[in-house]
């Protein structure tokens, strides 16, 4: 039961972090942007790259939530979790290091 309630906060913990970023004014959160100079953060559209973000984050707020369920610890969960782990890595590298939300 404790480890739903810690699960469970986490979680709750991330899914507001995640209603932040989907505000668009969340760019403080995200790692590598805030460590950014001034002049390297304007050439940025921070908004859009925090909203960007915050979509990735709601499976993973989702998951661990999930996570303390303790029926749900079958091998299938596990392999959904190593899904979202592996495509939350692969759109958070494409999108900080593509493009997409360059000025």
């Amino acid at each position: 039961m404790e480890s739903f309630a810690i699960s469970a906060i986490s979680g709750g913990v991330m899914l507001i972090l995640c209603i932040v970023l989907l505000t668009g004014r969340g760019s403080f959160l995200i790692a590598g942007y805030n460590l950014m100079s001034k002049e390297k953060q304007a050439r940025y559209d921070a908004p859009a790259y925090s909203k960007f973000m915050g979509k990735i984050c709601i499976p993973i707020a989702i998951y661990t939530i999930l996570v303390g369920i303790e029926a749900l610890h079958v091998w299938w969960f596990w392999v959904v979790g190593g899904i979202i782990i592996a495509a939350t890595l692969i759109l958070a590298c494409t999108a900080f290091f593509g493009n997409r939300f360059k000025r």
